[in-house]
């Protein structure tokens, strides 16, 4: 049985058998490469859930597991609308990719949480009589019956560079960051000002 601290849980706000899934594709992804769990930028993740996913906690799931969050700019969303992560070794170019595996999503999507949840029931209103068998099976079973984890290959991936330099913007006088900042007749705005001209 894989041991989730319950900081992740608490992270995501309730529980539910996606978090851990995710959770678990990080842990893998992490194996497979022979990494540890990113404390800078040291590694990337590419995440192809999306918005309005049905198994959009998997996202929370694998930050938490990797490290890899939007806040540290180590982690892009591609909005594939698919249960999968790409996690890249930045520093030694190596990334694997982690799939939910389709037999096991048609099961999850047909279980009982999934059908409370199409009918507008909150995840932390769910009994946890109907969500914890979920999560303990998601949480005894193996790797190779959860995901396919593909080879090792080769990815020059790397997050953008952070920026210091800043600007006020001329119009409404808050402070943005120079990778965001338009110009409009020759003065540095912010993107809802340039927007609004």
């Amino acid at each position: 049985m894989v041991n989730i601290p319950e900081w992740v849980y608490e992270f995501h706000g309730h529980k539910c058998p996606a978090n851990p899934l995710g959770y678990r594709a990080g842990l893998a992804a992490l194996n497979k490469l022979g990494v540890e769990r990113a404390s800078n930028k040291e590694l990337f993740l590419v995440c192809e859930n999306g918005p309005a996913h049905a198994m959009g906690c998997f996202l929370d799931g694998v930050m938490s597991a990797t490290g890899c969050t939007y806040g540290k700019s180590n982690a892009v969303a591609k909005n594939y609308s698919k249960t999968a992560i790409v996690l890249v070794d930045v520093n030694n170019h190596r990334a694997v990719r982690v799939l939910l595996k389709s037999e096991f999503q048609k099961k999850a999507l047909s279980s009982e949480f999934v059908e409370l949840r199409k009918q507008g029931i909150e995840p932390k209103d769910i009994s946890a009589d109907v969500a914890t068998p979920l999560i303990n099976k998601v949480l005894n079973m193996d790797d190779r019956d959860l995901f396919e984890i593909s080879d090792i290959f080769s990815s020059d991936i790397q997050g953008p560079k952070g920026t210091y330099t800043w600007y006020e913007c001329d119009r409404c006088h808050e402070i943005i960051f120079e990778n965001a900042a338009r110009v409009l007749d020759g003065k540095n705005v912010c993107i809802p000002c340039f927007e609004s001209r």
